[in-house]
């Protein structure tokens, strides 16, 4: 194995370290530990993401199929021009699909929503193992399908959706895209996957490679995959996208991955097989970056150079004909 920090940007070893250690085996308790390290990343933070730049609201999104309530947070830039509707990002936090929640991503939701001039939905899914595969994903659709058949009403633009998510939270966009596709479901302008965790089968040289990194110690994935799918094999590929075979019409992507991270393999493999089917894939690998690592070293320049990348890919894609 190698010494992970020795392969770090400067900027990013003292962050890895910081990282605690977060095991899936209790829900739990690896709950109370991801709010912990999510909070400690925000403290290191020296200036907050000016939220008066962007008004944030608590709401509630009725599922069609059963009137479930899902909660939602939507931020929406000051001041914007309401004759002019807005484009919209949908966005799913990460946690390894047992933790996280509307908190999680906070900062990077207000970012997206100042900066990239656009309303943000971020969805608070359901949990495995209470709630194990599909539940995560049919809130998510459930929230897609709404966004766009309400969007005339809040003054935001159907037509110019996106998705988006990192890690647990980037396979629920992944998956997403698949299954709006098969269902000629509402058009998607972009899915945003960051260093998203896309194949349960946890063969790939990267996961060899590093094992141990950023808090993370590859035996839970394992643990992972077994709460989300909870004991479905093998995965349908709405679960574990990489099992898909075939992403012609899949919405064009933006996908990003850190190079000692386990999961970086996986995802550049996805990114490789979407453009061969003629999927339009922009694809960055963050060198000398580890997972997460725009959340735990949220002052480093590798995080700023992340952020403003991905904000001009949503930028680009809302600027382009649905």
């Amino acid at each position: 194995m190698d010494n992970v920090s020795s392969l770090l940007d400067a900027e990013l070893v003292e962050a890895e370290r910081r990282q605690p250690f977060v095991s899936f085996i209790d829900p739990l308790r690896a709950r109370r530990n991801f709010r912990r390290a999510v909070s400690l990343s925000r403290a290191l933070r020296e200036t907050g993401p000016e939220e008066g730049k962007v008004e944030v609201d608590d709401a509630e999104i009725i599922a069609p199929d059963d009137g479930r309530k899902i909660p939602v947070r939507i931020y929406t830039p000051h001041g914007a021009n309401h004759s002019v509707p807005l484009p919209v990002l949908l966005y799913m936090h990460g946690g390894a699909f047992v933790a996280g929640d509307l908190d999680t991503e906070h900062d990077r939701c207000v970012r997206f929503s100042r900066d990239a001039d656009c309303a943000v939905v971020s969805v608070d899914y359901r949990r495995p193992p209470e709630h194990p595969f599909p539940a995560a994903l049919d809130d998510c659709y459930a929230v897609l399908t709404q966004v766009s058949q309400e969007a005339g009403n809040r003054g935001w633009d159907g037509e110019r959706v996106a998705i988006g998510g990192s890690s647990a939270g980037g396979n629920l966009a992944a998956g997403l895209a698949l299954m709006a596709r098969d269902r000629s479901g509402p058009p998607i302008a972009l899915q945003l996957l960051l260093y998203p965790a896309l194949d349960d089968r946890l063969t790939s040289q990267s996961f060899r490679r590093f094992p141990r990194a950023s808090g993370w110690d590859i035996e839970d994935s394992p643990l992972m995959w077994s709460h989300y799918l909870g004991g479905a094999s093998p995965a349908h590929e709405y679960a574990a996208p990489s099992r898909c075979d075939d992403f012609h019409g899949v919405a064009p992507a933006y996908v990003l991955v850190a190079e000692v991270d386990a999961l970086r393999d996986e995802g550049i493999d996805y990114a490789c097989r979407m453009m061969r089917d003629g999927v339009p894939v922009e694809l960055h690998c963050f060198a000398r970056a580890f997972h997460g690592f725009d959340l735990a070293a949220p002052q480093a320049a590798l995080t700023r150079h992340a952020l403003a990348d991905q904000v001009a890919a949503l930028k680009a894609a809302f600027a382009r004909p649905s």
